[in-house]
């Protein structure tokens, strides 16, 4: 076996989680508002430069500031509130 075949044959075998997964990153608040309003959230009230989320059959409110980027623990930890899975986030964000 030569040189080339066994390193096509290495690269079409295990991906590593980053080649599975995309990476959360950083989004501007409007946009990440967009992506929870398509999820079925509406904004039940705006408490400073935070807004308030809510969807009848979730336990939690969902807050985004009003920030330039959202950081990325706030993005997970509202995802995890919502129920909502990283490949159906993406999704809707690429909709927004």
């Amino acid at each position: 076996m030569t040189a080339g075949v066994y390193l096509r044959k290495l690269s079409r075998q295990k991906k590593s989680a980053s080649d599975r997964y995309q990476r959360l990153s950083r989004v501007p608040a409007k946009r990440l508002r967009k992506v929870f309003e398509r999820a079925g959230f509406t904004c039940r009230r705006i408490e400073g430069d935070h807004y308030v989320f809510s969807k009848p059959g979730v336990k939690r409110p969902l807050v985004i500031p009003d920030w330039d980027e959202v950081p990325v623990f706030i993005i997970r930890n509202n995802l995890k509130s919502a129920g909502i899975s990283r490949e159906e986030y993406f999704s809707l964000l690429d909709e927004a």
